[in-house]
């Protein structure tokens, strides 16, 4: 598990799987979470990749400099992986804040990005206001309050219900968030807009939407597919964290795409 030193000095914790002469397949986390929430994935797709999972600056067990992030920065920390590592060109697999970066890495970096697939993520927030809200809340308050709000998001009541194992999972991986870290990756939240860029993108590109998802409907993620040419879309009875709440199908999925 090698840590890797982007441009600006911050360490990225890096875990690589799977054969070093596959094809590169990259996974990128939810804000608030680390490369664990893929472990039901990395077995099944390292048959078949060479799998490169990070954490994210302010995350697991990367360096949390001062904020705020911008998507630009934590996209250059991508390319600073990929660089070190000599990877010329990855598939991209990012759900959530991973998606985020995704968009931004397909537009920016095209001839780093093989195939895209953006999960259960969004390209504009008009509305501000609720990540100001979290960032104001979290000046006076640890992050153990989010918590339960969190899970909520995450996951359906069913499956929260009936997989209590993984929700005690990720509230642990949560909290060992940086609560600074976590901030400055709300705020890179808040201010980005991929609208003009996403249309650019030429890469194939998977957007899978989880039809209970209460933090990134799936309108969002049909938003950003009608902007990027030829772009497919796959929906699983999910919240927020589709790979966890669905992990056989959501496996599935993910590798037909990219062995098409």
């Amino acid at each position: 598990m090698p840590t890797i030193t982007t441009d600006d000095g911050c360490p990225i914790h890096v875990d690589i799987a799977g054969s070093d002469s596959a094809p590169v397949l990259m996974l990128s986390n939810s804000l608030g979470t680390n490369i664990h929430m893929w472990d039901d994935q990395v077995g099944e797709w390292s048959k078949h990749f060479r799998v490169i999972r990070y954490d994210r600056r302010g995350h697991g067990q990367s360096g949390a400099p001062k904020g705020p992030y911008s998507m630009e920065r934590l996209g250059r920390d991508v390319l600073s992986v990929l660089d070190a590592l000599g990877v010329e060109k990855t598939h991209w697999c990012g759900l959530s804040m991973g998606g985020m970066v995704g968009q931004w890495l397909g537009a920016n970096a095209p001839e780093r990005i093989d195939k895209l697939i953006l999960s259960n993520t969004n390209a504009y927030y008009a509305d501000k206001k609720i990540w100001d809200d979290r960032v104001r809340f979290l000046e006076s308050n640890p992050l153990e309050k989010l918590v339960d709000p969190n899970m909520e998001r995450w996951f359906t009541a069913d499956f929260r219900a009936r997989a209590p194992q993984t929700i005690a999972r990720m509230r642990e991986i949560f909290l060992t968030t940086s609560k600074d870290g976590y901030v400055a990756c709300c705020q890179a939240i808040r201010d980005m807009d991929f609208r003009a860029s996403n249309p650019s993108i030429t890469a194939p590109t998977l957007v899978i939407v989880g039809a209970k998802d209460p933090a990134t409907p799936p309108s969002q993620g049909e938003a950003i597919a009608a902007q990027i040419k030829g772009a497919k879309v796959a929906s699983f009875e999910a919240a927020h964290i589709a790979n966890m709440e669905q992990p056989a199908p959501y496996t599935k999925a993910v590798l037909e795409f990219l062995k098409s």
